[in-house]
């Protein structure tokens, strides 16, 4: 039972944004960490975002029975009764934002609600009405690193924004990415992801402009000093083969399995730009 609850909480998007929201706390702690308002960032963070993921299944549960890859989740097989999930995410989000009040500051907390709202009430309602939510879901997927920044800086400056470009701007090509291949899924369910309103050519394009415009955010941290060379290297190696590898989808014969590949490769990018703005913070 314990197992059923957890899944509900989608641990792998909590994995991915703790990743960057380490990132963020890394890239302004400046090398000198604090562990116990690492740990307080970490687990507030993490238990809103559970919050705000067990309100998505909840929301969810009708289009997730007619998706390959959602239907067995445990709010769209009934295996949890709805009521218990809906307590569950409210005490989630209570037990988060009293962690983040208590021993961060306000402004981090506001970021991380504002995070949720996004997450839940306005992702959830423009999903199923047009293409464009994807933009406003990563809005709400850019919010771990500006949370990880400001629980140490407390403030919103032009590093906190870079970050948030940075990850908005990764996500696009990222999600577009499942969106061509679990295209026929996102149908089933009336999904208006952009490969079905608009199709693939036009989705591949965008895919491309969304990733010049992640190069040059990735840049700018360098740029503005926040950064070193290492991590500009990396970003520039990072940033040109997937950049590379998406040019590349305009003559794919399977667009299926590009966009796997397409999507793999953006956790590589990610993760490992994380690392780097991790360790090679100027101090």
């Amino acid at each position: 039972m314990i197992k059923t609850y957890f899944s509900i909480t989608k641990p792998g998007i909590l994995f991915g944004n703790s990743i960057t929201a380490i990132g963020g706390f890394a890239l302004v702690s400046k090398g000198h960490l604090d562990p116990w308002l690492f740990l307080a960032m970490l687990a507030g963070l993490s238990l809103i975002m559970a919050s705000g993921c067990v309100f998505n299944n909840y929301i969810d549960r009708i289009a997730d029975e007619k998706m390959g890859r959602t239907k067995k989740r445990a709010l769209a097989q009934r295996s949890i009764p709805l009521k218990n999930a809906l307590i569950f995410a409210v005490l989630l989000g209570l037990s988060g934002t009293f962690i983040l009040a208590s021993y961060t500051n306000i402004l981090t907390v506001s970021i991380a609600l504002a995070g949720f709202f996004v997450y839940v009430v306005a992702y959830s309602i423009w999903k199923y009405r047009t293409e464009h939510a994807t933009l406003i879901g990563s809005v709400a997927g850019a919010v771990p690193p500006v949370v990880g920044y400001c629980a140490v800086s407390n403030s919103f400056d032009l590093g906190a924004f870079i970050l948030f470009m940075i990850v908005v701007l990764w996500q696009m090509p990222h999600f577009f990415a499942i969106a061509i291949y679990r295209q026929h899924e996102y149908a089933a369910a009336s999904i208006p992801v952009l490969p079905i309103k608009r199709g693939i050519h036009v989705t591949k394009v965008q895919m491309v402009l969304y990733l010049v415009a992640f190069i040059a955010a990735a840049f700018a941290l360098t740029l503005f000093g926040y950064t070193g060379y290492a991590y500009l290297a990396v970003a520039a190696l990072l940033g040109a083969a997937w950049l590379w590898f998406c040019i590349k989808g305009f003559k794919a014969q399977n667009d299926k399995l590009w966009a796997r590949k397409m999507f793999l490769s953006s956790l590589v990018v990610i993760i490992t730009l994380s690392l780097m703005i991790s360790l090679d913070a100027v101090k």
